[in-house]
């Protein structure tokens, strides 16, 4: 998914850049120079065709795009314009270009290489947020205000107590969306079948030093076909964008005009310049909206069809990345907003005597019940309050 301006909310420029054509272009590079790095120095091909594959460059990714559809693979046209620079500086170096490797070794370590990259960008941004919101929580542990309850007012809270509540939600979501990741990013490895065959029985030896070279986990055998540790990271950013949703629910209701007890640094209007907009929490809103449903249509691609899916596998790129830059741009926003919001206390103050001890009545009809009984209290309560 590219950042453009059509979807300028589904992403954010750092992670476009991860997800972007010529960043897929480089981890798969990287793929096959650390195959062909792995493979020399265990003796399985010569020094100087790994040095020429690791020196090959300059792949068109428009070309690559458009014959990627006549062979449903993008691995196909990439092995093959990657093997013909190769072939201009080392003729001898070229037979050993994706030596015993497959389509889904090359586009699945790609995926998870790029999937590094995104966690990064993602921790910066959750770790800004998180400290914003202790502030918010130790700054306002006193700041008194209306609970609100189906939208109605309730008894007073604090607005420390409320930011706390936003920090725990995303604080425990994004501790499974972090799990989520270290089980995931794995190196996929496997040959034609998932068997390793091409290398007899070197293969497990070349695995541990093809990680080794790409600083990856080496999982206890390939996942060509078993996607659960992908499908339970896609799910925990539908749960973290959630939580990233609640935060912006409330800021942009407490933004209201009526309201008004907070409010983010904002945008202005087209026509109506005294607005001020919660514009953070309109974008991380919209971008969390899209989460769900890739959640649902990953969960959909699962059942894969024996040792090489049919369909579900090559439909996962662009949920994953689709998945990741909207979490992301959720993040980003939600991180935004709360950096630069103000809190009005007076206001928060004004609006709990507007309801003229309502808010109270449940209080009072505790501290009567005793002397007056429960029922007879809470109907003159519910009299005196409407």
């Amino acid at each position: 998914m590219s950042y453009r301006l059509i979807d300028g909310f589904g992403s954010t420029t750092a992670l476009s850049a991860v997800f972007s054509d010529a960043a897929v272009i480089r981890a798969m590079l990287r793929f096959e120079s650390a195959l062909a790095a792995a493979q020399a120095r265990l003796d399985m091909v010569p020094q100087s065709a790994a040095a020429a594959i690791a020196n090959a460059n300059e792949i068109d990714a428009a070309s690559l795009a458009e014959e990627a559809r006549s062979s449903a693979s993008l691995a196909i046209p990439f092995v093959k314009a990657l093997t013909e620079r190769v072939l201009e500086t080392d003729p001898d170096a070229a037979g050993f270009v994706h030596w015993g490797a497959t389509s889904q070794d090359v586009l699945d370590t790609t995926l998870i290489l790029l999937l590094r990259e995104a966690r990064q960008v993602l921790t910066e941004d959750h770790t800004r947020l998180e400290r914003a919101l202790r502030g918010l929580s130790d700054q306002h542990a006193n700041t008194v205000m209306l609970a609100r309850t189906l939208l109605q007012p309730a008894v007073p809270t604090t607005f420390g107590y409320k930011a706390a509540g936003w920090y725990g939600g995303v604080h425990r979501s994004w501790r499974g969306l972090s799990q989520a990741f270290n089980e995931a990013l794995q190196l996929q490895f496997g040959g034609a079948a998932g068997t390793l065959a091409a290398y007899g029985a070197r293969g497990p030896e070349l695995a541990a030093e093809l990680a080794k070279e790409l600083a990856l986990p080496e999982p206890s055998a390939p996942w060509h076909v078993h996607r659960d540790r992908l499908a339970s990271l896609i799910a925990h950013c539908g749960v973290y964008a959630g939580s990233l949703t609640k935060i912006a629910r409330d800021v942009s209701l407490l933004m209201q005009a009526e309201i008004a007890e907070a409010s983010e640094r904002g945008g202005g209007s087209s026509a109506m310049p005294n607005k001020r907009n919660p514009s953070g929490s309109v974008v991380a809103l919209a971008a969390a909206a899209r989460v769900p449903g890739l959640v649902a249509a990953f969960l959909a691609s699962m059942p894969q069809e024996h040792e090489r899916a049919t369909g579900g596998w090559q439909s996962e790129w662009p949920i994953v990345a689709g998945a990741i830059q909207a979490t992301g741009s959720t993040l980003t926003a939600a991180a935004d907003a709360i950096e630069g919001l103000t809190v009005d206390a007076s206001r928060m103050r004004a609006n709990i005597e507007a309801t003229r001890g309502a808010v109270f009545a449940e209080k009072a009809a505790m501290l009567l019940a005793p002397q007056m009984g429960r029922t007879k209290v809470q109907a003159l309560v519910a009299e005196d309050t409407t």
